[in-house]
């Protein structure tokens, strides 16, 4: 397993996790599991799609550089686009602001047979606004409470719900901060609000460390995916993903049979009455 996935009201460290890939683990073999499971994962959301009684939820949170658009582009690259929408969630409009937290986000969850993928999240909703103090401590900690809540429902109406945090080390956001400066095909990412987000790194890290205490569950869990590795972030999301919707597979199948049974049951019915 690449991804590690957050038991429920753990504690974790994460200075103590890797961002790196495992050593014994070579690139082009990594890149060649990836297109085998690019194409598993094409096939499961056909499957999905015909049956309708399912939709995915991907989650990708993680700090600025960390790969969330390279992700999307990858690691689940090969989905249909007929069943899939990509929303990004930035500094509520006035609008917004006026609903509770969640408002902006449950519409744009999936119908059931599609993805919906978030670049950022409803979890902005105790990250930012807890670093930078944008609403007071009793409105944000009673937030992992309603999260919980709102993605268990979630569940419990058919959406699988998988929620990533993509890991970069400090050392290599600086990296690709620098590299944005220097490539002219880049430069338009650049955005002096990284470099000051960056010294609240330690600040963001405690957040995200409660954040995965309080609000990874079994129905709704963290995967934490080691990202200063492109091409190992897009395995570990990729596998994960697969993962966690091969046991849906023959229920898919299952339902998309008895369908085709009653469609040409259908069928034969018209033809017999053109007959007569």
């Amino acid at each position: 397993m690449h991804a590690i996935r957050i038991e429920e009201e753990k504690r974790i460290s994460l200075d103590e996790i890797s961002t790196r890939p495992p050593k014994q683990l070579e690139r082009d073999k990594a890149n060649e599991e990836l297109a085998e499971l690019e194409e598993e994962l094409g096939e499961l959301q056909e499957l999905m799609w015909g049956a309708r009684k399912h939709g995915v939820l991907v989650v990708l949170q993680g700090r600025d550089t960390a790969g969330k658009d390279g992700a999307i582009k990858r690691a689940v690259g090969s989905l249909n686009p007929r069943g899939v929408q990509v929303v990004s969630f930035g500094k509520p409009t006035e609008e917004e602001s006026q609903h509770d937290f969640l408002w902006r986000v449950h519409r744009h969850t999936p119908r059931k047979g599609e993805f919906s993928i978030f670049n950022r999240s409803h979890y902005e909703d105790v990250l930012v606004v807890r670093v930078h103090d944008l609403v007071k401590e009793s409105v944000w900690r009673a937030r992992y409470e309603h999260i919980v809540d709102f993605e268990t429902m979630l569940v419990q109406e058919g959406c699988i719900v998988l929620k990533f945090f993509l890991h970069v080390s400090k050392e290599e956001q600086r990296e690709r901060l620098l590299a944005r400066e220097k490539d002219p095909a880049k430069a338009w990412k650049l955005n002096p609000e990284d470099w000051k987000e960056r010294r609240c790194w330690n600040e963001y890290t405690e957040a995200y460390e409660e954040v995965f205490r309080r609000c990874s569950t079994q129905l709704a869990p963290w995967h934490i995916v080691p990202a200063d590795a492109k091409w190992y972030r897009n395995l570990a999301i990729a596998q994960a993903i697969v993962r966690v919707l091969r046991p849906y597979k023959d229920a898919w199948i299952e339902t998309l049979t008895e369908k085709g049974k009653l469609g040409r049951e259908a069928l034969r019915s018209i033809e017999e009455k053109d007959e007569t």
